[in-house]
């Protein structure tokens, strides 16, 4: 899931060994302390307001669902310009009946929200595997407000469990008439605890695996967002999607320039569920307005044409991050 090397389809020289959940098993190819001396000049100020979460910047720009397209539906694709997503549900392996079962599609706003926190825990511990309990509980209470022993987190782990089974295809267009077709996941494996409650069939990861291709990508193109900013959109998943397009997309429009995003563009990347160009630009608005609140450094405009994009600052500013040393 590398942005910047579509064409890369380069297969490993060897077969990969099987996965390994065990925590501190799995490690990096490179040893922590040539991973700390690599850095990349990007993002990150260390006195920004509030924790720092990240999103992956493929992902600022291609959206999961916003409501639940229902269990018989099993793929999903969306498009943003040359890059288009889709995303497969999977299976999970449940030990009570030794059986694979159906999960079904990750969709609003819990999902995304845990994925900002596995990137920010991935980044933080420098490895690809993580240990969710403890980290993921207070997340879930300090971002989310929510009870942590209640109906509540029981949602957000199932939603966890959903975005652990899928698979993600990006599909980029290169030009003359060519395309490229990445694929993958972005976790390879998990770990599931399985409720003892005979009423329920609640499985959720205590540990997953981001794919070390992701892992990597990770490391080179994360956008980093502020927690308290999210914690404000937390429960609006078009919000969030709006707030992470802006923090990848802003600060990269050059100064003194801008870029015109025409309302069909905007509909294409956010407009799923309205069919009816009015109307989604009637939400689309007033969503914008909550963003602008959060992130008030963005500078745009909306008119009968659509968005125009100036170039501002990111919402959290500049600072070093440790980046694994390429290949």
């Amino acid at each position: 899931m590398d942005p910047k090397d579509p064409d890369d389809t380069r297969e490993n020289s060897g077969p990969r060994p099987a996965l390994e959940l065990i925590p501190g098993r799995l490690r990096p190819r490179a040893s922590l302390r040539d991973r700390l001396l690599s850095v990349d000049p990007l993002l990150v100020d260390p006195n920004a307001d509030g924790p720092i979460l990240y999103q992956h910047s493929v992902l600022c720009q291609t959206c999961l669902p916003y409501r639940d397209p229902g269990e018989d539906i099993r793929t999903w694709q969306r498009a943003n310009g040359h890059v288009s997503l889709l995303v497969a549900a999977g299976q999970a392996f449940e030990p009570n009946s030794q059986r694979f079962v159906d999960v079904g599609l990750p969709f609003g706003s819990k999902p995304r929200l845990v994925l900002y926190h596995l990137n920010a825990e991935a980044l933080r511990t420098q490895s690809p595997v993580i240990e969710l309990e403890d980290s993921l509980t207070a997340f879930v209470k300090r971002t989310l407000g929510l009870d942590t022993h209640g109906r509540n987190i029981r949602t957000v782990k199932d939603q966890l469990s959903r975005l652990s089974a899928a698979d993600f295809r990006i599909g980029t267009l290169t030009g003359e008439g060519r395309a490229v077709t990445l694929k993958g996941s972005v976790i390879e494996g998990f770990e599931l605890w399985v409720t003892q409650d005979a009423r329920q069939r609640t499985l959720w990861p205590s540990l997953v695996q981001f794919s070390q291709r992701y892992f990597e990508s990770l490391m080179k193109h994360a956008v980093p967002l502020n927690e308290t900013a999210v914690a404000r959109l937390a429960h609006n998943a078009l919000a969030l999607d709006i707030y992470t397009w802006l923090a990848q997309r802003l600060h990269r429009v050059e100064e003194g320039k801008n870029a015109l995003v025409p309302w069909t563009a905007l509909h294409q990347q956010f407009g799923q569920g309205y069919e009816r160009l009015r109307d989604f630009r009637r939400v689309f608005g007033g969503t914008l307005r909550q963003v602008r609140v959060v992130y008030p450094d963005a500078k745009f405009e909306l008119d009968g044409r659509g968005m125009t994009l100036r170039h501002s600052r990111p919402p959290v500013g500049k600072r070093l991050l440790p980046m694994l040393p390429s290949e």
